[in-house]
């Protein structure tokens, strides 16, 4: 029975392997793509950032299309979880409308952002790329209105209350867009100081 067992056990440690070996990757590619643009990210450089073999990373990305969407989806999912581990018990009629704002904010002016970014302006002139980036975008786009209704406890069935999260998000990531060119840090707290007022007002 044990020399049964054994190649069973031996897999866990490969598998182990082969998750960090990924994971070092995406995070590689997200890198790469925030920094250097499309052009500039290759299946190589990211090999070599994360510190494996060209080969390896082709063994879990057989394209370089197939390494860079799942790295954009592999930390839109990170942040999205990070959003919702900052409210992780929010109490009923306790909603702090601009730690909210604040937090989606985050989320469209980090690297995640700007590597999406990149990822939309090559999806615009490569084909084979383009319907993978606008079916992940949609899947990212619907789980952030998701958390931002449920951090911010609203009911999308009153009217107009799911445009106003609309609004936020699309608001977010015009704040994302600025912070590429500059810092814009001190007029992005002004603005989301109004916002947090202004849910508070239209959303009571």
């Amino acid at each position: 029975m044990g020399a049964l067992n054994t190649p069973r056990s031996a897999k866990a440690p490969q598998q182990e392997r082969s998750r960090a070996t990924r994971r070092k990757l995406l995070e590689a590619a997200v890198s790469c793509l925030a920094e250097h643009g499309w052009a500039g990210s290759t299946v190589a450089v990211v090999a070599e950032r994360a510190g494996v073999s060209r080969g390896a990373a082709q063994h879990h990305f057989p394209t370089r299309e197939d390494l860079f969407t799942a790295a954009v989806e592999y930390v839109a999912e990170e942040r999205s979880q990070a959003l919702r581990d900052l409210f992780p018990e929010r109490a009923a009629g306790a909603v702090d409308r601009k730690a909210v704002v604040a937090a989606v904010v985050d989320l469209y002016t980090g690297p995640l952002f700007r590597a999406a970014l990149h990822l939309w302006v090559a999806a615009s002139d490569e084909e084979q790329l383009r319907p993978r980036v606008t079916e992940l975008e949609a899947r990212v786009g619907r789980e952030s209105h998701r958390i931002a209704v449920e951090l911010l406890g609203v009911d999308e069935s009153v009217p107009g209350v799911r445009e106003t999260v609309q609004g936020l998000l699309d608001m977010a990531r015009g704040l994302g867009l600025a912070t590429l060119l500059s810092d814009d840090t001190a007029r992005r707290e002004r603005v989301v100081a109004q916002w947090g007022a202004l849910l508070d007002q239209a959303l009571g």
